[in-house]
């Protein structure tokens, strides 16, 4: 990084604009580009890429604003941000953080006088088996104690450069505790595609239909249904492979891309045979940064065998390729509409829906987006037919999930699952002993108390994206609702008010609890509020934002009520009217 200096030509904006296609999808790449070399993006720089890529500069300048990864003002030439997932901060991340910055003699969420290092937060590095963890000019560091807080210093103040730092400081492990057909399968490159030619677009297509697979990204629709709609829809095409796991206490994907990528890529390859598209992209979470130059490696391998590039296979009808695109610190863009607009250089705000992406995708197209695990899933059952799925699971819930599990319990790290599997036994499974509960499904699902541990891992059951995050006993229940509070309320979009204001609302009600101000009134204002979130926002964040409080409110109010102060007074709270009032511009 040349932290501070002045923009030279426009020339490398130019030519990474036609390295990336010159449209808007350029936008994020040129930016990350832009933050690289200047330890921030300049005015003059948003200017140069606005008229190179033929948008308004206040739309570049509002996606400049709206990332975490992203700054308009100078940041250090060492860009330090540590994970404050409830994760983390229960593993040390907080004392962690404190020390580095004492010895670095920095503000945390500051910058140093001296341009060296700046430290901010991040909700989640992906690394929550592994923390507390760090991402160090976007390269992630885990494991962190006071041995490599003192090694991390020395470095940052003999200003080494990053890449003369020593490898094993950046080794991350794979901690894979449990396989199954998906993480123990291989897939030889091209193997699918061949199989799949030779069913022919139909075949496939009633193959997986058979098969029963449902998106792995928590909704569960099926995959089959979703690509035959697309594939009908009329106008162009595209494949969409949404790898932005910003779950707090997912981290799977982390590992299908770092050791199944051909897999997932091939799955992508497939969708695009089936319904006519000639381009992909697959979006990569920020925070996954370290893991773009494998994934670009293994692109070029692909191109060189013929599986990505004009003529697939030898086919004359069949041409395709993909792009990575690397988001750049957004929650909001696992919503597979908001990422949409991120890669189209838009602020990643959810859209209305209907339409949906079968229809109105990216660029207004039909798309079909799915994530790594249904993508890796339905290149396996091309090859190895639908008895490869429904060999295991339920009858709603085929095959087996992979599950990132975090916390409290000796064994962390990623395991897969047969659907209809007991909570009880993936519990055993990983060490977890004398529980307070789980969070199910990351901060937007539920909590699960010990008298429900017999509940089985299910869509019809217990559903999950993949997070499965474990608290002992000893543990403070309402210090982790006002984590995961804090968590929404720092990444709503700011689109909607009821998300707007609803998330810091209750992100302030819960603290209140938590220092012992509260009275009864005020649990009634935090049911009062999630339920109007949940049936008033715009999109899934808000929607989904209140699960925390409202399933452990209901669950052990108990908890909730120890921690009330019968002095404490509330005035009377209308949710609705509080919304409008703090929504209200001034």
């Amino acid at each position: 990084m040349m932290q501070g200096a002045a923009p030279v030509g426009e020339s490398w904006i130019t030519g990474l604009a036609a390295t990336c296609g010159g449209d808007a999808t350029a936008l994020l790449p040129i930016l990350h580009e832009a933050q690289e070399r200047f330890a921030y993006i300049p005015r003059a720089v948003m200017q140069q890429i606005a008229r190179t890529l033929s948008l308004p500069l206040a739309q570049v300048e509002a996606v400049v604003e709206f990332y975490h990864f992203f700054s308009s003002q100078p940041r250090g030439r060492y860009d330090i941000f540590f994970s404050s997932c409830v994760i983390d901060r229960l593993r040390g991340g907080d004392e962690s953080a404190r020390l580095l910055c004492e010895r670095l003699r920095v503000t945390p969420g500051g910058s140093r006088a001296d341009g060296v290092v700046s430290v901010r937060h991040t909700s989640c590095t992906g690394m929550c088996d592994q923390g507390p963890a760090l991402l160090v000019n976007g390269h992630a560091i885990a494991g962190l104690d006071r041995e490599r807080s003192e090694q991390m210093a020395s470095l940052i103040e003999r200003r080494i450069p990053l890449r003369e730092w020593p490898r094993g400081l950046f080794r991350i492990a794979g901690n894979i505790r449990r396989s199954g057909p998906l993480l123990s399968g291989e897939i030889p490159p091209g193997a699918a595609l061949q199989r799949a030619l030779s069913l022919g677009r139909k075949g496939l297509l009633e193959r997986l239909e058979r098969s029963g697979l449902r998106g792995r990204g928590g909704a569960g629709f099926p995959t089959a249904l979703k690509w035959r709609a697309c594939r009908e829809a009329p106008g162009e095409h595209y494949v969409v492979c949404n790898a932005d796991e910003g779950e707090p206490g997912t981290f799977k994907d982390r590992e299908l891309l770092r050791r199944h990528a051909h897999a997932v890529f091939e799955g992508m390859t497939l969708a695009a045979w089936v319904i006519g598209a000639r381009r992909g992209f697959l979006y990569l979470r920020g925070e996954y940064r370290f893991l773009l130059q494998h994934l670009e490696q293994v692109l070029a391998e692909r191109r060189g065998m013929g599986l990505l590039g004009e003529r697939i296979g030898g086919g004359r009808d069949f041409g395709f390729d993909i792009t990575i695109r690397l988001g750049a610190g957004a929650y909001i863009c696992g919503e597979e509409s908001a990422l949409l607009e991120s890669l189209q250089g838009n602020l990643p705000r959810p859209r209305n829906r209907p339409p949906y992406p079968v229809t109105h995708g990216l660029f207004g197209q039909p798309t079909v987006v799915n994530n790594v695990e249904s993508f890796a899933a339905a290149a396996h059952i091309a090859l190895n037919g639908d008895r490869w799925l429904t060999a295991r699971g339920t009858e709603h819930s085929r095959g087996s999930k992979l599950l990132s599990i975090s916390g409290d319990c000796a064994r962390p790290g990623i395991y897969e699952f047969a659907f209809g599997t007991p909570l009880e036994e993936i519990l055993d499974a990983c060490g977890a002993r004398d529980l307070l509960g789980v969070q199910m499904g990351g901060p937007s699902g539920n909590w699960i108390t010990p008298a429900e541990f017999q509940r089985s891992l299910a869509f019809e059951d217990l559903s999950s994206a993949g997070a499965l995050m474990v608290f002992g006993r000893e543990r403070d229940l309402l210090e982790i609702v006002h984590g995961f509070s804090r968590f929404f309320a720092h990444e709503s979009c700011g689109f909607c008010t009821p998300c707007r204001v609803g998330t810091g609302l209750q992100a302030r009600l819960v603290e209140k609890l938590c220092l012992g101000r509260g009275c009864d009134r005020d649990l009634e204002r935090l049911r009062s509020l999630g339920e109007l979130m949940s049936a008033t926002s715009h999109c899934g964040l808000g929607q989904s934002a209140p699960n925390p409080v409202l399933t452990t409110l209901a669950a052990e109010p108990q908890r909730y009520r120890k921690r009330l102060n019968s002095t404490a007074f509330t005035p009377d709270f209308q949710p609705l009217r509080e919304l409008r009032s703090c929504g209200r511009r001034e």
